[in-house]
């Protein structure tokens, strides 16, 4: 496998952008006969009047039926699966963690009863911190594996970002260590298909096509969360046919099952991932489009910021920005091994690169998004949406948000105890205000210096009142000592 030291598997980008564009045609039939009115076909200068940010409008005539996952095209592994390698002591708390104060959020939901799917590379379903919770999902790489084999190791980790059980010897802890694992498998690095044709190759498993199977499938088998750290990068242009499958697939499944999808914002690589940044706040003119974060109105799409609080640089930019999690510097689930890991090892040079990537931010968003399904259980995905935006941290602009990091960085415990207006009975449909709230310093200022200066004043104040004590009893008892003089006579 090649492990990048950006990852958040942006190699599938480069086939899910190139996916051949000659496909089967796309089937009118919904999924659970669900009854939709296809938009109109979008045209030239419709295009041409929106920004080219936004997407075309939803046309459900291209949703498909849920379907048995099974690879497409017939895949072959072409490089050894990843090896445990790095799974050693880890010393201290994820930063994470303990920025994101999970520990607390956790006296109020834990995910429990919540089934979280993680569509990726994967879940290796044997490792201890995820024993018992994770569901076969289904494979489109290789079919029998049914997901729960991770040759790439990226689906484990993220899984373990989002749902791992709490480590006693570290205190690692996953956003939603209670929640149902459902595990799809539907790319990898590892494996490739050479097509005999030549119309139809590819230097990794996985298309935009399978994605929007995968979302329609976890959907149908009772996912209420789907956490996509995949990032499919191109240039803003219309989209193919499986884009609009894959669009039509995530607003049925939101708008019409009420699940909530978060996917991550993706991650600039010259090595497949995004090619460019969108360093300008014109939604008129993005350099790149990224997918599926680009259909901002139905997904959750997470930047990485780091230990300073800042967003990542490898982070992408863009108006669909939703909010910010920790995507640096991140401890995890080893993917081959018993322990955790904080680095991956490449199996060509054997050197270890940290954990990192957008890849990573959106399942801590995912598992917040477990524990406030369980809390409010009766709060439909849009409102989930709303409450996860409402109370992240505000970025610190006059508009409450911004192209880097959205509405800022998700706050967990405001998100599982915060009273929304929105949410009263009654009340109106509005934008719902966004409030402000304050994650803390992640390394707040230490009391003991202050505690330690105190008593030593107050120690210093105590032996200066006991001098001036026992200088003044000691000449007090001198003066009445000391005979008083005789009065001489003349």
């Amino acid at each position: 496998m090649r492990i990048r030291k950006i990852a958040a598997l942006s190699a599938v980008a480069a086939t899910l952008v190139s996916a051949p564009g000659a496909f089967a045609q796309p089937s009118t039939t919904t999924p659970k006969a669900t009854t939709t009115t296809a938009a109109p076909a979008t045209t030239t200068a419709n295009a041409a009047a929106r920004p080219n940010s936004q997407p075309p409008p939803v046309n459900r005539s291209f949703l498909r039926g849920p379907e048995a996952p099974q690879e497409d095209v017939p895949y072959t592994q072409k490089t050894q699966c990843v090896t445990s390698g790095a799974d050693r002591p880890i010393p201290n708390k994820p930063w994470g963690q303990m920025q994101l104060r999970l520990e607390e959020a956790h006296r109020f939901a834990t995910g429990k009863d919540v089934k979280l799917a993680i569509i990726d590379t994967g879940v290796n379903a044997n490792h201890p911190r995820l024993a018992n919770r994770v569901i076969p999902g289904g494979d489109y790489v290789e079919t029998e594996k049914k997901g729960v084999h991770d040759c790439d190791g990226h689906g484990t980790e993220v899984a373990g970002v989002a749902a791992a059980s709490r480590d006693e010897a570290t205190g690692f802890v996953g956003a939603a260590p209670d929640a149902t694992v459902l595990a799809f498998r539907q790319t990898s690095d590892n494996f490739e298909f050479k097509d005999p044709t030549g119309k139809d190759s590819r230097e990794t498993a996985g298309k935009v096509g399978t994605l929007a199977k995968a979302i329609v499938s976890a959907v149908d088998q009772g996912a209420s969360v789907i956490n996509i750290s995949l990032t499919s990068c191109g240039d803003p242009t219309e989209p193919s046919d499986q884009e609009r499958e894959l669009q039509a697939a995530i607003d049925w499944a939101v708008n019409d099952r009420n699940v909530v999808i978060v996917t991550a914002a993706g991650n600039i690589d010259s090595e497949g991932g995004c090619r460019a940044q969108n360093d300008n706040e014109d939604p008129n003119r993005v350099n790149v489009v990224a997918s599926p974060p680009w259909y901002a109105d139905n997904v959750l799409s997470v930047a990485s910021v780091g230990q300073n609080g800042q967003v990542s640089s490898f982070s992408v930019w863009g108006p669909w920005v939703s909010v910010a999690a920790p995507g640096e510097d991140i401890v995890t689930l080893d993917p081959n091994g018993q322990g955790l890991t904080d680095a991956n090892r490449d199996p060509r040079s054997k050197q270890l690169a940290k954990i990192q990537g957008t890849s990573f931010a959106s399942p801590y968003v995912a598992g917040v998004v477990a524990l406030v399904r369980q809390r409010f259980p009766e709060l439909k995905a849009k409102q989930v949406m709303e409450r996860i935006t409402a109370t992240a941290q505000h970025p610190g602009n006059p508009t409450g948000r911004d192209h880097k990091v959205g509405y800022g960085i998700i706050n967990p415990v405001a998100a599982l105890t915060a009273e929304l207006p929105s949410e009263r009975p009654g009340a109106k449909p509005v934008v719902p205000e966004q409030l402000m709230t304050d994650l803390g310093p992640l390394n707040p200022p230490s009391s003991t210096p202050m505690i330690v200066a105190l008593s030593g004043t107050g120690a210093g104040v105590g032996l200066l009142l006991l001098t001036m004590f026992i200088v003044h009893t000691v000449s007090r008892n001198r003066a009445r000592r000391v005979p008083a003089p005789k009065r001489s006579s003349i």
